[in-house]
């Protein structure tokens, strides 16, 4: 689990026009909340933010004027055609404390020789783990798997200290059977076309 510190400054201007003066600074909105304390707002350096965000779960450690606070971001708001971010929410963590996070679920091996398809029916299994040890994800071997064959949630080896926080029984990964259009026989279209 990687831990990135970031320098914030608390905001007190709100609303669209405040946003874009703090995004031309290239600087990003964000709100920190949690454990019952009243929401801070803040803006935090746009490049150092978008490179921790490349990792899941990420923890920040922020420094807010001097004060130091730990924080995962729950979520993040990008311009749907430019990409860059223009929001982002934080939820206030403490070390030893669990927290609920989504992990995604990596695939590794072959599946049997077929015409099978591998659907992710879960991306993400959600998971309860401590702040400070959140794993990046999880790896799901889908070796020699033939079609009608699925992996659920209690399959799937956690690390130390990580548990479910979804039903044991959801399916996480299934193989399925291509199915392939058959074509029309010949015969069967000269017969139409005589008709």
């Amino acid at each position: 689990m990687s831990e990135v510190k970031l320098t914030a400054g608390t905001r007190t201007e709100f609303g669209k026009g405040a946003a874009r003066r703090i995004r031309r600074a290239d600087l990003v909105p964000a709100v920190l909340y949690g454990h019952g304390t009243d929401p801070v707002h803040l803006t935090l350096p746009g490049h150092e933010l978008l490179l921790a965000l490349r990792t899941p779960n990420v923890l920040i450690s922020l420094d807010i004027e001097g004060r130091s606070e730990l924080a995962i971001p729950k979520s993040v708001q990008r311009d749907p055609l430019k990409g860059f971010l223009e929001h982002v929410d934080l939820l206030l963590v403490k070390r030893g404390e669990k927290v609920t996070v989504e992990i995604p679920v990596h695939t590794e091996g072959e599946l049997a020789p077929g015409n099978f398809l591998l659907e992710h029916v879960l991306n993400a299994l959600p998971v309860e783990a401590e702040a400070t040890h959140i794993p990046e994800a999880v790896t799901v071997s889908v070796a020699g798997l033939e079609g009608g064959a699925s992996v659920l949630a209690k399959d799937i080896t956690l690390p130390k200290g990580v548990s479910l926080a979804v039903d044991a029984d959801a399916v996480v990964i299934q193989v399925l059977a291509a199915q392939a259009e058959e074509p029309a026989a010949e015969g069967d279209a000269e017969g139409d076309a005589q008709a």
